[in-house]
């Protein structure tokens, strides 16, 4: 499903980091409703296994692709879409993005979002979180003028750093809050331990009543469900 959003309107309603209010963290609600998110992927080894894990639990998330990888697994892509999921923009190489020429910048924004339309047959939000959080004056001066939602994360599960299974549970269940943005990954290195994780996670807060949406679809909820 489209979700459209006003970039704009979004950045009034959420928390938004100290560098510049166009940096969403987190929606703040009543509702008990967050994002999970996946970074680095699609993964041929490891993406199909959190899709079954969120189909099982009838939940949504956000992941946030690389463009290169678009390419070279299409189907995963389309996979990720026909289930409900969002598909989101996280370059096109995973190159650091401070300290680039605009049009560096734009290439990397366009190319991907480009093979995730190609990919999927349809306009895709403009949702975009820089590869390793990092923002400077002009990425996000161009990221305004192409209309790109800038999106990092509220909580960090530490997944990268491969802690063991148990610390990354711990890290998301012990922090979680209404509207929270999460992050994991499902490439970029050995990402088991983020399976299993997630296989706990969700049914723990679920338990707790939390509802998991996309990124797109908690940027609407700042706007049509605001407390």
């Amino acid at each position: 499903m489209f979700f459209s959003f006003n970039v704009t309107a979004c950045a009034q309603n959420v928390h938004s980091d100290s560098y510049s209010p166009q940096v969403i963290r987190k929606v703040p609600l009543g509702q008990k409703v967050v994002a999970l998110t996946f970074d680095d992927g699609p993964s041929a080894e490891f993406t199909p296994k959190i899709l079954h894990i969120l189909n099982q639990y009838h939940a949504k998330a956000t992941f946030f692709v690389i463009g290169s990888r678009v390419e070279r697994y299409p189907s995963l892509v389309r996979q990720l879409f026909y289930n409900d999921d969002e598909v989101a923009n996280h370059s096109y190489s995973h190159t650091i993005m401070t300290r680039k020429r605009e049009t560096t910048t734009e290439t990397e924004l366009d190319s991907t979002q480009n093979a995730v339309e190609t990919v999927l047959g349809y306009r895709q939000p403009r949702v975009f979180r820089p590869p390793f959080g990092r923002v400077d004056r002009t990425l996000l001066r161009t990221a305004r003028k192409k209309d790109y939602a800038v999106v990092l994360w509220s909580i960090d599960s530490h997944d990268w750093a491969d802690p063991g299974v148990e610390r990354i549970v711990n890290q998301v269940t012990s922090r979680v809050h209404n509207g929270d943005i999460i992050l994991f990954h499902d490439q970029g290195g050995n990402r088991k331990q983020t399976v299993e994780s997630v296989k706990r996670i969700i049914p723990i807060l679920q338990e707790r009543g939390y509802e998991f949406v996309t990124v797109s679809e908690l940027l609407n909820y700042s706007n049509l469900k605001r407390d």
